[in-house]
């Protein structure tokens, strides 16, 4: 009980923490957003307005920026994210819904099959250390070393220019309406598989590393020899004893990287120009668009932190020692 409230408390403390940096980092950056804004309509608002753009942006000049602070914890607890600038007056709440089941689709999905990928390779080469098997660990960690920017615009070139497989950008074919149709999931299916592909080409590396390093160590455990001299059968040793223990910290990883998903590959959605929250992200930034940035970065923070809680919660679950009182 101890445990879970320890956790509890310090997960409140690094929620506010990020919530507070996330309103004062904008308001660091150089530049007037509703100066901005008003140069972006050409004219079709009015400068009289832009007391009351400031207004309601919660950029009262007036206002002390300690108000500012409390009118945005305000609007936060009632699900109130504000109005984006770039995309004016829509709420940044369906903005952000626009872009971020593209990423968690797309992201999710390649993290998902890299850690599997990883964890099964892994685990037969660290089970059989020495063989040729470990002759694959220096061509994988070169696709992890390569630029990502660089071994997407190689995957561009060979799969969409030369071979003409794959589109070279977008996210689904533009000439289609988005809906809930076997011809427009064969064509997110479609846009999606090049990008797709060069994250787990560039991530799975790290998988198969550590689950490799972790099979190797577990490996001369006195349990594992005392399985193996009970005569029981390799798969039950590796399944049951090896691998069970040596997934641990893949786990740990695993959950963390799931948090990571909602931040999206910014250099794969600007390479391949798909429309996930990274590319949101960076566009709100060009654009000072401080509730839009503050709503992205609100959104990654909670997703990073649930998922650092449910690492906890995992690890606790697969190794009982953690729970133990200090």
């Amino acid at each position: 009980m101890r445990f879970v409230v320890r956790r509890g408390i310090f997960y409140l403390i690094t929620a506010w923490a990020a919530v507070t940096i996330n309103f004062v980092l904008p308001r660091l950056m150089p530049g007037d957003p509703v100066a901005a804004l008003l140069a972006k309509s050409q004219g079709q608002i009015d400068s009289s307005a832009e007391d009351a753009i400031r207004l309601l942006f919660g950029l009262d000049q007036d206002a002390s920026i300690w108000q500012q602070y409390v009118d945005y914890w305000g609007l936060l607890l009632h699900g109130n994210l504000g109005v984006s600038f770039m995309n004016f007056p829509t709420p940044v709440t369906e903005v952000i819904a626009q872009s971020l089941p593209w990423t968690v689709g797309l992201v999710g999905i390649a993290t998902v099959i890299s850690f599997t990928l990883g964890t099964l390779v892994g685990m037969g080469i660290g089970w059989r250390r020495g063989t040729w098997a470990d002759g694959l660990l220096p061509a994988t960690t070169f696709f992890s070393a390569v630029p990502y920017f660089w071994l997407g615009l190689i995957a561009i070139a060979l799969f969409s220019v030369t071979l003409g497989w794959f589109p070279a950008s977008g996210s689904y074919d533009r000439s289609m309406i988005p809906a809930l149709t076997p011809e427009f999931a064969g064509s997110v299916i479609r846009y999606g598989t090049l990008p797709a592909f060069t994250i787990v080409l560039s991530s799975v590396s790290g998988w198969i590393l550590g689950m490799r390093n972790m099979m190797v160590t577990v490996s001369s455990e006195d349990y594992v020899t005392v399985a193996q001299a009970k005569g029981l059968p390799e798969r039950s040793v590796v399944v049951g004893y090896a691998a069970r223990n040596a997934i641990l910290p893949q786990m740990s990883s695993f959950t963390l990287a799931l948090g990571f998903i909602v931040g999206g590959t910014l250099i794969m959605e600007m390479v391949f120009s798909y429309q996930g929250i990274g590319f949101l992200l960076y566009q709100a930034v060009g654009n000072h668009d401080y509730p839009l940035m503050q709503g992205c970065f609100l959104v990654i923070t909670l997703a990073v932190l649930v998922a650092n809680m449910a690492a906890d919660v995992i690890y606790a679950v697969l190794d009982p020692r953690t729970r133990q009182e200090g």
